[in-house]
């Protein structure tokens, strides 16, 4: 049986959710699962903007079945060619032989090599700013590249100021009935997931984004509909806003992390000491993270939030301990920039962990590293303390400052 949300009289949500995937892209946990949005607005014309993934196949195409209430659909809107948002084409094109796929050329070419089907006479080939009437609804669509993919565009319906965001303004989670963000509590639910899913997703792309954003700026958006997560109709700004920090790579709280990776529970021992200590010192938004029992999305998600990280780690085969590498390698990957940090390493014979994190943070952007490295020789001693406990003096200036 279907299941359909009304956004507007015309426009209705046609997605559906899945919460069995465990891992989004096989790559990311998702213990609360993930949606795939697909709007159709329904006019003189219906157009379909975007489809859904293997996963929720059946519900999707009967949701669009009974949205179209026994009329044609006219027009498939492509505004991301990943899989995960493309796996009803091929369906709906043997369902409905009027069907028109509508793109730009990249769209076009990414769909020539996911799929072998003949589209002649099937396509509209649009370009950036190009209208497409549906009678009293009109689309415009904007090219928004590397927002993930090289393809995105975003469509505007610009009777009701209907925004069609693609990826961008998405989320990982799934829906539970609830549709619009102003029916959750955002802070509390979603905005943990909302801040990984950029993070990890697009947080490579800042300027990409940073270029969307000022493209759209003249739009009157009313509402946001993305590939993924809460319909937008109210507070638009706080997402915004977030998107805006995030993509300059500005923190969004004055707050320190705390990544340790410890193989006998010493260097656990100094994160903890200084957690205390910084806590002491007045530093309350704070939070301690083990990098060997928690996926390193999760960090990225944080270190995204925090002005201020610890990196702690003992040193391993001469080198960084596995998971703080990959740790301080996705930093890099996904354009970490503009914030403090602090290194505390171990060694019980020849300690070089704290050089060699310090070379990969250096080709980091703006990034300013405390000069006061701590040298854990084995397990804390005395000495080992009061250099931690003046460290957590350093960071609370900072922190404070």
């Amino acid at each position: 049986m279907h299941v359909i949300r009304h956004i507007s009289p015309a426009i209705t949500w046609v997605g559906g959710s899945d919460r069995r995937l465990s891992r989004f892209e096989n790559l990311f946990p998702i213990p609360r699962g993930v949606s795939y949005n697909s709007y159709l607005i329904s006019d003189q014309k219906t157009a379909l903007l975007d489809t859904a993934d293997s996963s929720i196949l059946q519900r999707f195409l009967e949701n669009v079945s009974a949205a179209l209430d026994g009329r044609p659909l006219d027009y498939l809107i492509l505004n991301h060619m990943e899989p995960d948002h493309c796996a009803g084409i091929v369906a709906l094109l043997e369902r409905f032989p009027s069907l028109q796929l509508v793109g730009n050329a990249k769209t076009l070419t990414l769909f020539s090599q996911f799929y072998d089907l003949p589209l002649d006479g099937r396509t509209i080939t649009v370009q950036d700013g190009q209208i497409l009437s549906l009678g009293s609804h009109t689309l415009q669509f904007f090219f928004t590249p590397m927002v993930h993919w090289p393809e995105v565009m975003m469509t505007y319906e610009q009777s009701e100021k209907v925004l069609f965001s693609a990826d961008a303004f998405g989320s990982f989670g799934a829906l539970g009935g609830t549709l619009f963000a102003d029916e959750v509590d955002f802070a509390r639910d979603w905005l943990p997931d909302y801040r990984r899913y950029y993070a990890n997703i697009v947080g490579k792309y800042g300027v990409q984004v940073q270029n969307a954003l000022k493209k759209l700026a003249a739009v009157d958006i009313q509402t946001i509909c993305p590939l993924h997560g809460l319909v937008w109709r109210k507070d638009l700004n706080v997402l915004l806003e977030k998107y805006d920090l995030w993509s300059r790579y500005q923190p969004e709280e004055k707050a320190v992390a705390i990544f340790y990776g410890s193989m006998y529970g010493d260097t656990e021992n100094a994160a903890d000491l200084l957690s205390c200590a910084l806590a002491d010192a007045g530093v309350h938004n704070l939070t301690v993270y083990d990098l060997s029992e928690i996926h390193v999305s999760e960090a990225i998600s944080e270190i995204f939030r925090c002005s201020h990280i610890v990196l702690a780690a003992p040193t391993y085969n001469n080198g960084i301990y596995p998971p703080m590498l990959t740790l301080l390698h996705d930093m890099k990957a996904l354009n970490v920039q503009n914030r403090t940090v602090a290194l505390i390493e171990n060694g019980s014979w020849a300690p070089t962990c704290a050089k060699n994190m310090r070379a990969l943070v250096d080709e980091l952007k703006n990034m300013s590293v405390l000069e006061q490295t701590v040298t854990i020789r084995s397990a804390v001693k005395a000495a080992t303390r009061t250099d931690l406990l003046a460290l957590a003096q350093t960071i609370a200036q900072s922190v404070q400052g």
